[in-house]
């Protein structure tokens, strides 16, 4: 792992493209810690430690900034957001349908899309939350030495200006940096909030002895739990393929044997991503809002029961919604058609297409399983405990950290082996 690392900055390419990255990721944790203009920081400060689960929630995803108010306080939640709307919107309006199946033109639509959206989602959330902390709950108070609404207008201006930029950085890293740049801005907002839930873990007891042994019990099984993670994610169903030798020329092509790598979760760490968002909207509608019953609404599918069933079945579903969209059989069997190429004791065509759509539901289903346990059972666990280490490595956390790593590992390991070094995976 170290030489990799040591090797990966060897590669002048690669190492601007790493250096590149971890200063974007800089600037964004930065901009965590930029309050607003105008806001009582120490005031909002304390006002905010008493909000409920669900403000707490999006708090984690946000890495801190929300509970400071900062020029990042939507963080990346708008711009998910937006993308699973238009990810739906492929099954349900056929232009945008049509787009996904255009390459490269119809993608950069999609984007296009995707980033209007997401200012449009910023502009609501930015005026949601002002109007929820200034409510008796949070009693943020601006100064009177500047009209009121003109203070109204630059927050929710800077807000909406925070998640564009954030919007740009993300796909900054993507075109020019190493990994995916919305995943990898996730997992900075995540693993930033791992220290101060280590120390809030320790002193969670009047014991400070118990609390060390707590927080090394909880580090040790995390570190026991991902190699199991690592396993699920790399693990794949692969169906063999043949293809018929054929007479080109003066030369015999074909007869080879080869195989198509079904993964157990093709769909990393989206599904996770997909339903936190889709559960955590209620929230940003209360926030919105400000009405009782929908902040009780949103407090209570965020955690207990409800939130455990809910997080399950989202998880499952869109497990199987990504990976359809990413996949799809129809087009591989015709691939294979094509390049005369079959599935041992399948007849190609429509009996080829049904194979291939039967084995990619049975390795699913235990992926999407797999994935919504791990997600949930730290969750109950800290239900129960109210530990704060265990909520920053809970399940969905760790399963982001990890399946935002291997993702960008791997893409590494792709740089290092054009340059004919040894990569990390052995």
């Amino acid at each position: 792992m170290l030489s990799s690392i040591i090797d990966a900055f060897k590669v002048p390419e690669l190492r601007k493209k790493i250096l590149f990255t971890l200063g974007i990721l800089a600037l964004y944790r930065f901009g965590s810690y930029v309050p607003v203009p105008g806001i009582p920081f120490r005031e909002f400060a304390d006002s905010f430690q008493d909000s409920g689960v669900s403000m707490t929630m999006l708090d984690l995803f946000t890495g801190g900034a929300l509970s400071n108010f900062s020029v990042f306080s939507l963080g990346i939640m708008p711009y998910i957001t937006a993308s699973i709307i238009m990810q739906l919107m492929q099954g349900v309006i056929p232009a945008v349908g049509r787009w996904a199946k255009e390459g490269e033109t119809g993608r950069r639509r999609i984007t296009q899309v995707t980033r209007y959206l997401t200012l449009a989602l910023g502009l609501i959330n930015a005026i949601g939350y002002l109007l929820l902390f200034k409510s008796p709950q949070y009693g943020v108070v601006f100064s009177s030495e500047v009209p009121e609404i003109v203070t109204d207008i630059l927050v929710v201006f800077t807000l909406v200006a925070g998640t564009a930029f954030i919007m740009w950085m993300g796909e900054l890293i993507t075109q020019r940096g190493v990994g995916n740049g919305m995943s990898l801005i996730i997992f900075v907002s995540i693993v930033s909030r791992v220290p101060s839930a280590i120390f809030s873990s320790v002193n969670l007891t009047t014991d400070t002895g118990m609390g060390i042994a707590i927080t090394v019990l909880i580090l040790a099984v995390v570190l026991v739990c991902i190699p199991a993670i690592i396993f699920v994610e790399r693990a794949q169903r692969r169906i063999p393929v043949n293809y018929a030798k054929r007479v080109q020329g003066r030369k015999m092509m074909g007869g080879q044997s080869t195989y198509i790598p079904l993964k157990v979760n093709a769909a990393g760490v989206i599904p996770i991503i997909f339903a936190s968002c889709l559960i955590y909207f209620p929230a940003q509608l209360a926030a919105l809002f400000n009405v009782g019953w929908l902040t009780a609404f949103a407090d209570a599918i965020s955690t207990g029961w409800v939130n455990w069933i809910l997080t399950i079945a989202l998880i499952v579903f869109f497990a199987y919604f990504y990976t359809s969209m990413v996949f799809n059989p129809e087009e591989t069997a015709d691939n294979l058609r094509k390049q005369g190429g079959f599935i041992p004791g399948v007849r190609p065509g429509s009996a080829t297409v049904t194979y291939i759509k039967n084995v990619l539901h049975r390795v699913t289903l235990p992926g999407g399983i797999f994935i919504a346990v791990i997600a949930v059972v730290p969750t109950i666990i800290f239900y129960f405990t109210g530990n704060t280490l265990i909520q920053a490595f809970g399940g969905t956390s760790i399963l982001i950290m990890i399946g935002v790593a291997l993702d960008t590992m791997s893409k590494v390991e792709s740089q290092l082996k054009m340059h004919n070094y040894e990569g990390f995976f052995k």
